[in-house]
């Protein structure tokens, strides 16, 4: 029979799961440093010090751009860092930022991640640097990735489904899958609306398990999904256990939220698609 022990640690991990479904990288290889200066590290206390959470990016002075799901009760202590290569060490271009302003989308669902879209205000303006930078999104009227484009997304999210973690960012590139078969009762169903993209990409040789999905996992959640070097997707959610042929990662799409984006961070709603904003 079980301790009261074990059944506290399995109620735990449990009641984690249900806050932590988020995405991460499988497959893929470590970015050069400092190479996507718009990433985000959203991290949680945990004791004395601080824990990466989820991922977010960067799109205009003081505003980055995440998950909803990520932040389902509010910011609660989080903090926000920026400059990162190496969760754990130390590094000259961290920059660290508490959250004034949180704003997940109003009409967020919880059961199928749809408008799974989040902004945080950061405390005061980050200094740009080489390792700091805004990145640019998609407007609405820009065209989005079709099947079969090559896209990319990254994060410090876990490796395989047992749950270890990089300390380095990871970076990995994903094909767009078609959405009518992400809409099959085999793949997501109802789960999956017109709001989303899915991607994912079987590898072959020469990689190190031929004929297994690189794909996002746990940990990566609100990161982007970038397409010619612009922002057209948050890392949402996918299956219950990463790298699943029938489960593609899904992500927001971006442009879908122009009027809403534009509206939190006081933005002109003339801005041009995939322009990188000025606020």
């Amino acid at each position: 029979m079980a301790s009261e022990r074990e059944r506290l640690v399995a109620t735990a991990v449990f009641l984690a799961s249900l806050i932590t479904q988020s995405e991460g990288i499988i497959g893929g290889r470590e970015a050069a440093p400092h190479s996507r200066p718009y990433m985000a590290s959203i991290q949680a206390p945990e004791g004395q010090n601080l824990k990466h959470e989820c991922g977010g990016f960067v799109v205009a002075q003081q505003w980055v751009m995440t998950a909803a799901h990520c932040l389902p009760t509010g910011p609660n202590g989080r903090r926000v860092v920026l400059g990162v290569h190496s969760l754990s060490e130390p590094e000259d271009t961290k920059q660290t930022f508490d959250i004034v302003e949180h704003h997940n989308h109003p009409h967020f669902s919880p059961s199928n991640y749809e408008n799974d879209i989040a902004l945080i205000k950061l405390d005061r303006p980050f200094n740009v640097s080489e390792a700091v930078q805004a990145v640019a999104f998609l407007r609405a009227g820009g065209t989005n990735p079709g099947t079969g484009a090559e896209v990319d997304t990254a994060g410090w999210g876990s490796l395989d489904n047992l749950g270890s973690r990089p300390d380095k960012l990871k970076e990995v590139a994903v094909e767009v899958f078609s959405s009518a078969r992400c809409k099959r009762g085999d793949y997501f169903g109802r789960k999956f609306t017109d709001n989303m993209i899915c991607a994912h990409k079987v590898c072959s040789d020469p990689c190190d398990q031929p004929h297994k999905k690189e794909d996002s996992c746990d940990g990566d959640s609100g990161g982007p999904l970038l397409y010619n070097h612009v922002v057209v997707g948050i890392t949402s959610n996918g299956g219950k256990k990463c790298g699943q042929l029938k489960k593609p990662g899904i992500y927001t799409i971006v442009s879908h939220y122009t009027e809403w984006i534009h509206s939190i961070m006081g933005l002109q709603p003339t801005a041009a698609p995939g322009q990188r904003p000025s606020g």
